[in-house]
């Protein structure tokens, strides 16, 4: 992974100013982190702690929904839709309408700790209870604390739960807490550009980022992914074919600048040094996630490609 960083002196047209951590080292942070976060969605440990209350782990999406909206709450698909954007509303309807009649918010916010803990602890090892991890785990709940979560629901909804008091723990709260925090802030870009949840996608695909398919598991049909190609096309951001246009391309690197720009603060908090030295920590880890072979080689974020 490369560590260059590029220097920040003015800000992108929008009244703000970045001093401190650049652009690059944020991108980093969230890419070395966002993995840590996603072992929840896909360990076999966490999927047999989320089937013990009952979801139907065969396939994913039964117990990603209720995983990752437990800290909101008993809320309903209309909340949740808001919230994760991306998604079909039908999807969220279809996954959520349900999800509390299973088990409560509260039985699956302990059950995706004891199995985040479990499968941790498989992936880690004996690192698991290294000084090392503490370390890391110390310098992320800095950040994670000085996360404003004014505007960003699932920020503040895991921000406002209780602090874990094992390390490894702590460093899974946290990176929870910056992830949705800068997704939080990556809707305000998202809304910013114009682009509404189908057309967030089509556009992204459009770049290259994930292949369409990848993309389709947000559940939009087929219909109303044509029509989010057209409503682009009209505005000049993708071609007949779906492929971004230089215009197109040039309105994603500003969605995704002004998301690592929303995504500063915490960083900017924690201080350059103390930054650099959790990149430092965070690489085995972060090599030891992605070794176990457990996430997905392709996913909708385009980690790498944005």
């Amino acid at each position: 992974m490369s560590q260059h960083e590029s220097e920040i002196g003015t800000g992108t047209g929008r009244g703000t100013v970045t001093a401190g951590v650049a652009p690059a080292r944020v991108r980093q942070l969230w890419h070395l982190l966002e993995p840590l976060h996603a072992v929840v969605y896909y360990a076999p440990e966490v999927l047999e702690e989320a089937a013990a209350l009952g979801y139907d782990t065969k396939e994913r999406w039964p117990s990603y929904f209720p995983l990752r909206a437990a800290p909101l709450g008993a809320v309903g698909a209309e909340r949740v839709t808001s919230a994760f954007y991306s998604f079909s509303p039908r999807m969220v309807a279809e996954h959520i309408g349900s999800a509390w009649s299973v088990a409560s918010p509260e039985a699956v916010l302990a059950a995706r700790l004891r199995g985040v803990d479990r499968a941790y602890r498989e992936i880690f090892g004996e690192r698991v209870d290294s000084p090392e991890l503490a370390e890391a785990a110390a310098l992320a709940r800095r950040a994670a604390e000085a996360v404003n979560s004014a505007g960003r629901p699932l920020a503040a909804a895991n921000a406002e739960l209780e602090w874990p008091t094992i390390p490894h723990l702590q460093l899974w709260h946290a990176a929870t807490i910056l992830r949705e925090h800068r997704g939080d802030g990556h809707l305000a870009a998202l809304l910013i550009a114009g682009l509404d949840p189908a057309e967030s996608l089509v556009s992204f695909a459009g770049t290259g980022a994930a292949s369409v398919e990848r993309f389709g598991s947000r559940g939009w049909s087929d219909a109303q992914w044509s029509a989010a190609r057209e409503r682009l096309t009209a505005r000049g951001l993708v071609d007949e074919d779906g492929t971004a246009t230089d215009t197109g391309r040039a309105l994603r690197h500003q969605v995704e600048q002004h998301t690592d720009e929303l995504a500063a603060a915490p960083w900017q908090s924690l201080g350059q040094t103390d930054t650099d030295r959790l990149v430092e920590l965070l690489g085995d880890f972060w090599v030891a996630v992605l070794s176990s072979g457990l996430l997905p080689s392709e996913t909708t974020l385009g980690i790498g490609k944005a």
